[in-house]
């Protein structure tokens, strides 16, 4: 039945697609929505279970040899891709490198990149900030690590559609990419060089994705060390209202 309220609407999708009398697209069936079942005498006591495991990741730079266990890394990226994301068009593509060469690819075009960073394209407010770290443009960590898995963004192309809140939706899906991979006793790193165009030669991407995140995977090496920190306390993250 064409309603007022109908017409209005069919008005106002013609008004975004320059006058195209193109119908709205269907709205999706519904399913019942049946989350885990969690006594509410157990909620917080798994809560707190899951920060005390998470309140000791850290983010690691000296990987050992030892294989990854088939099928994590796969089991984590089903569940990054289980995020939420603008109008559920899921823009993530996770690429998982494994071979030693092409992660001495990666290695060699990430360091160049960040040789720039740090020699010249770093304000020195940014490079005080980073001083206690003990960061610089050396990365080994690309290549010791077994595993580094490169999150582009997808956007509009060929054969995708126009993303909604793209980075937004990423960083979820990262979010949970690491609390996996932490979850199953792994240690990670987020690497970020900019720019990262040159990711989508060394990944064989198409332009339309753009590289977010290159996380390197595996255990840590047996005298990793990382800097003494501290987390926020919830006081100063969390406001009551």
């Amino acid at each position: 039945m064409f309603t007022a309220a109908r017409g209005c609407a069919v008005l106002r999708h013609m008004d975004r697609t320059n006058g195209l009398a193109d119908e709205p697209p269907a709205a999706y069936p519904t399913v019942p929505y049946r989350p885990p079942a969690v006594p509410a005498g157990e909620a917080e006591a798994r809560a707190r279970a899951f920060h005390d495991v998470m309140a000791r990741r850290r983010t690691v730079r000296d990987f050992s040899e030892r294989p990854l266990p088939d099928g994590v890394v796969e089991w984590a990226i089903r569940t990054a891709a289980t995020a939420p994301s603008g109008a559920n068009v899921q823009p993530w593509r996770f690429v998982v490198l494994t071979d030693p060469e092409r992660r001495a690819r990666l290695r060699e075009a990430a360091e160049a990149e960040e040789r720039e960073f740090y020699g010249r394209r770093a304000s020195a407010e940014w490079l005080r900030a980073l001083a206690p770290l003990g960061t610089d443009w050396r990365k080994p960590f690309l290549e010791t690590a077994p595993a580094v898995i490169v999150v582009f963004e997808v956007h509009k192309g060929p054969g995708s559609p126009r993303p909604y809140y793209t980075k937004e939706s990423v960083g979820i899906a990262v979010g949970l990419l690491l609390a996996t991979l932490h979850q199953a006793g792994l240690a990670t790193l987020t690497h970020t060089p900019s720019p990262m165009r040159f990711l989508n030669e060394v990944c064989d991407r198409p332009p339309e994705e753009r590289a977010a995140y290159v996380i390197p995977v595996g255990y840590p090496a047996g005298d990793a060390r990382v800097p003494d920190i501290r987390r926020k306390d919830p006081e100063q993250v969390m406001v009551r209202l």
